[in-house]
């Protein structure tokens, strides 16, 4: 698939709203009957992979932002109807095939013959979460009853009141929880909290994203904002896991730069949703999240761009560059320069727009390149393919957006469907 090269500044309006067009039909794309499977690097369908459910939600979350959104199609891109058709087979897919009729909640992965992995995780049930708040927002159907079962599983198997935290992963009838505790989860369930709070009024939601926000900056101030990823049950550090496996894609060793953005855009967000209920501090510590992953991570090792990972002295541990890193970048650029005004922040978003835009965009093949090698050349060691545009669509859709509420109330309060 062809994608015209973007004829405006990158990051200005014009050149947003192109790219915005432009990722779209990845969706269409990826479809398969099972849901949304993993798309290659020309856009084909990776046989070989199973349909997941975090791919599965993020492109049911895309397909009703791009409804909602009401934009024009792009290059036979899909309508406003082909789109709302998209969302709807995502929802359905959630509510009949990947949901565990007999336990309850989503398996993390299913096939031509039901299941592939069963495991119950927080982070896809997280990504349940956003997408059925997204589709709720844009009306369609089966949204509503699909939220409202994802918000129950999420208060009754993963939310730890105790602590103030949601648990990792259990078996697939629910009888046992794995030791393991991540923040990555929790990052992703701050954000479909916020969505979910934000398209249904209830506050509760925000309150609970507050909470967890609360330990991760106190855990990043205590650590040279770096954030400690990797907990036991007890939800001590355990700084050194997969230190002889670092490029692991869901949980690498050691800091991961693109985190510290991301938490410092949501940590905005809730101290805004919140207002005099956020806790202490939250614009503060985003500032130093932010500031702490762009010393490490930017133009870190020789060459530009955000190196994947460092230790937690700063040094780059895998130099890969991941395009959901500038994307965070550009996003949470755009968030504090909403929160301060301060031109700085739209100076960075412009200069990542432009890194974005010669090195990460596939002008050619359409998307972006999801994984480059230390010489920004594409690559596929960690992230083969292009699985997803969640990233990217978000990135090209926040400085159109206020920061809250999130994007489809967002979307839905511009005038959307």
């Amino acid at each position: 698939m062809e994608n015209e090269r973007m004829s405006d500044a990158p990051g200005s309006a014009e050149y947003l709203t192109q790219q915005r067009a432009s990722l779209v039909p990845w969706v269409a794309m990826a479809r398969n009957e099972h849901g949304f499977g993993y798309l290659n690097a020309d856009g084909s369908l990776d046989a070989s992979k199973g349909t997941e459910l975090w791919i599965t939600c993020r492109m049911t979350h895309v397909a009703a932002l791009g409804l909602l959104a009401q934009e024009e199609p792009h290059n036979s891109g899909p309508s406003a109807s082909e789109l709302r058709d998209l969302a709807t087979h995502g929802v359905r897919c959630l509510a009949e095939t990947f949901h565990d009729g007999a336990n309850g909640g989503w398996y993390a992965a299913v096939g031509a013959d039901g299941p592939t992995v069963t495991t119950k995780q927080a982070y896809g049930h997280a990504f349940v979460i956003l997408a059925a708040s997204s589709a709720l927002a844009a009306g369609v159907d089966g949204a509503d009853e699909l939220l409202t079962a994802a918000l129950k599983v999420s208060d009754e198997r993963f939310w730890d009141e105790e602590h103030g935290l949601v648990v990792e992963e259990w078996n697939a009838d629910w009888s046992e929880l794995d030791s393991y505790r991540g923040v990555n989860a929790n990052m992703h369930t701050v954000e479909a909290y916020l969505a979910a709070g934000d398209v249904l009024g209830e506050r509760r939601w925000h309150l609970r994203a507050g909470r967890i926000g609360e330990h991760v900056v106190a855990w990043a101030k205590s650590n040279n904002w770096r954030i400690p990823e990797h907990f036991d049950s007890s939800w001590e550090p355990q700084l050194e896991l997969h230190r002889e496996q670092p490029a692991h894609p869901f949980r690498p060793y050691g800091a991961t730069v693109g985190h510290g953005l991301e938490w410092a855009r949501l940590l905005l967000a809730i101290d805004q949703s919140l207002g005099a209920d956020a806790p202490e501090g939250f614009e503060v510590a985003a500032t130093a999240l932010y500031e702490q992953a762009v010393a490490d991570g930017w133009d870190a090792d020789g060459a530009v761009g955000f190196v994947y990972t460092t230790d937690w002295e700063g040094t780059p541990v895998v130099r890969d560059r991941m395009h959901w890193v500038v994307a965070e970048a550009t996003a949470t650029a755009a968030a504090l320069e909403k929160t301060t005004g301060e031109p700085q922040y739209s100076d960075a978003a412009a200069h990542w727009w432009q890194y974005a835009d010669e090195c990460v965009i596939d002008h050619e093949g359409g998307s972006w390149f999801h994984e480059l090698d230390p010489q920004n050349r594409p690559a596929g060691t960690v992230w083969p393919g292009k699985p997803d545009v969640y990233h990217a669509y978000q990135a090209a859709l926040l400085p159109e957006l206020p920061l809250t509420p999130s994007f489809a109330a967002a979307l839905r309060a511009r005038g959307g469907v």
